[in-house]
């Protein structure tokens, strides 16, 4: 057994919501998780300044003597997860958005993936999309403004009434058979955009995210690679860019939200 932790990398907060998925299966592990708090969100940046950023949080969580490094992200596996696994040694997981298990549905209507605008824009993402068996069902739409509000802790339905007819009032009406949460963030407003979804669309409106798979990832490569302990606690250190005494106490608030999907 291997009792080194595991980390835990991303822009922010959004991550904790892959990590709580892992620490439900993988109770037996420790954990450091490292938020660039400090330069969230990653969505408005270029490809060079996410990968920049990622390497650093990467090379810190290194430092900590970590044995594999899951990016709790998707902008940055999107951006750069070839650089960074070429450059480490040890298993690096990412995550991806839950577009083929949405895909999957028999029910008619349409895919919403939601995003940030940098992963919806990325060759790696418009090369996933395209693997899917009708590629045009997939309608990608960039969300910017809501890691920000996401941040700073706020769930009240109110809050994200403007940011998501802005983005959204174009589709009301269309049968939606799925919505793809394609940002680690937007699980823990999953229950507002859930809420939205079924006052203006017609449709199941199945929230998907890629949480759990890449919980199931993670385990499965860790077996594999003999890294695996039966002996952790399911500890976790937080790590953040930003200011530490601000930042503290949303994680503890976001791991405690329940978020609905």
């Amino acid at each position: 057994m291997d009792t080194r932790p595991i980390g835990f990398f991303d822009s922010g907060l959004g991550g904790l919501s892959v990590l709580k998925s892992t620490l439900a299966l993988l109770p037996r592990e420790d954990y450091i998780y490292f938020g660039d708090n400090l330069n969230a969100p990653y969505g408005d940046k270029s490809i060079q300044e996410i990968t920049r950023l990622t390497l650093e949080g990467a090379d810190l969580l290194i430092s900590h003597g970590v044995k594999a490094i899951v990016l709790a992200c998707n902008t940055a596996t999107g951006s750069c997860i070839n650089q960074i696994r070429e450059r480490l040694s040890l298993p690096v997981i990412s995550v991806e958005p839950a577009i083929k298990p949405a895909c999957k549905s028999p029910e008619e209507g349409q895919v919403l993936m939601l995003a940030t605008a940098a992963t919806v824009r990325l060759p790696r993402y418009r090369a996933l999309v395209s693997r899917m068996p009708d590629p045009a069902r997939v309608i990608s739409i960039p969300c910017p403004g809501l890691v920000d509000r996401i941040e700073q802790g706020l769930f009240n339905p109110s809050d994200y009434e403007d940011i998501l007819e802005r983005h959204l009032k174009q589709y009301h009406g269309l049968a939606v058979s799925g919505i793809v949460l394609g940002c680690t963030h937007y699980p823990f407003i999953g229950d507002i955009i859930k809420a939205y979804a079924q006052r203006h669309f017609s449709g199941s409106c199945t929230l998907y995210d890629g949480s759990e798979g890449t919980a199931r990832q993670l385990e499965r490569v860790l077996i594999k690679k003999g890294l695996d302990n039966g002996n952790g606690s399911g500890k976790v250190t937080f790590l953040t860019s930003g200011d530490r005494d601000r930042c503290l106490p949303l994680y503890e608030t976001f791991m405690k939200k329940q978020h609905i999907l």
